[in-house]
């Protein structure tokens, strides 16, 4: 029977991988201290980041495994279910990892901050891939939090370890910056499918029975969290998603109203508006003009 575990405290975590528990709050894990064991089904109340060393068991959220290789980081947040699916034979788990309370940042900048840090909701084959400088930084990062811990914990424990956590994440959305850069390539199969689909999406029945398009539709036809396929139409395209899907609206509408013979009312229901004052407002916002305005120019 599949082992199950669920980590809601910094000390059953600990207890787990054979650490003391140094802060009741945070944790910095050496996962080689560990002793053997087979796969299990993880659900955490923690934040975790892991920093992959060795091959040692494969990571599994959902339906899909992360891709997830020596020199990556995958991010947990809390109520994230995990499986590693080694399920029969033993293996020494390898590599580090950040896990932290939710109550540590509680009243700290950093709190105010964490939506922010998207990756956290990434998807299973978004994992951040590290190049050996960033890696360095990573332990760095990790080695300053750990030099808190191994201090008695006084008044600026609390603010220094989230500082330092702030600064480790900062870093992160450096490093994820730069993944969009060098994968840009197969970024920009991305968009062409993004282009692909929204492009089937208006020929097909969809306006009429789903509505208008959404971020999270097209994210989840592209097997893509939405937040990573926000952020990665943004370093495309340097507008957002739902820009992106706005202004393809606004065109196909342009379309339709100097094309035919249909009213604005019909067009904006075949666009998916439930109400067309809805459409009439953002055309307007998006063109300068009312639709009926805009039809008017164009047929005089």
């Amino acid at each position: 029977m599949e082992k199950a575990y669920t980590f809601d405290t910094i000390h059953q975590y600990n207890v787990f991988n054979n650490h003391e528990t140094l802060n009741p709050l945070v944790s910095v894990i050496d996962f080689s201290k560990a002793h053997e064991r087979t796969g299990s089904r993880m659900t955490f109340g923690l934040y975790c980041i892991f920093v992959k060393d060795i091959k040692c068991g494969d990571l599994k959220y959902g339906c899909n495994y992360y891709d997830y290789e020596e020199g990556t980081l995958v991010f947990i947040s809390p109520g994230q279910v995990i499986d590693v699916e080694n399920k029969v034979d033993l293996y020494q788990p390898k590599g580090y990892g950040l896990v932290f309370h939710p109550d540590l940042i509680k009243g700290t900048a950093l709190a105010n901050l964490m939506d922010d840090y998207h990756f956290f909701s990434y998807n299973t084959n978004e994992a951040l891939h590290l190049s050996a400088e960033e890696r360095k930084i990573v332990f760095d990062c990790f080695a300053k939090i750990e030099y808190e811990l191994s201090h008695s914990i006084d008044k600026h424990s609390k603010k220094l370890i989230a500082s330092n956590i702030e600064l480790f994440l900062n870093y992160c959305e450096r490093f994820y910056d730069r993944q969009f850069i060098t994968r840009e390539n197969a970024n920009k199969g991305i968009l062409e499918k993004f282009e692909q689909h929204l492009n089937t999406y208006f020929n097909s029945e969809n306006p009429y029975t789903i509505g208008l398009p959404t971020v999270a539709y097209f994210a989840d036809e592209l097997h893509l969290s939405a937040n990573y396929f926000g952020d990665l139409i943004k370093k495309e395209t340097g507008k957002s998603a739902q820009d992106y899907i706005q202004n393809k609206t606004i065109d196909i509408a342009k379309t339709k109203i100097q094309s035919g013979d249909k009213t604005i009312n019909e067009i904006a229901y075949e666009l998916g508006f439930k109400y067309p004052q809805h459409f009439s407002r953002l055309f307007k916002n998006r063109v300068g003009m009312t639709p009926n305005e805009y039809r008017n120019v164009g047929n005089n």
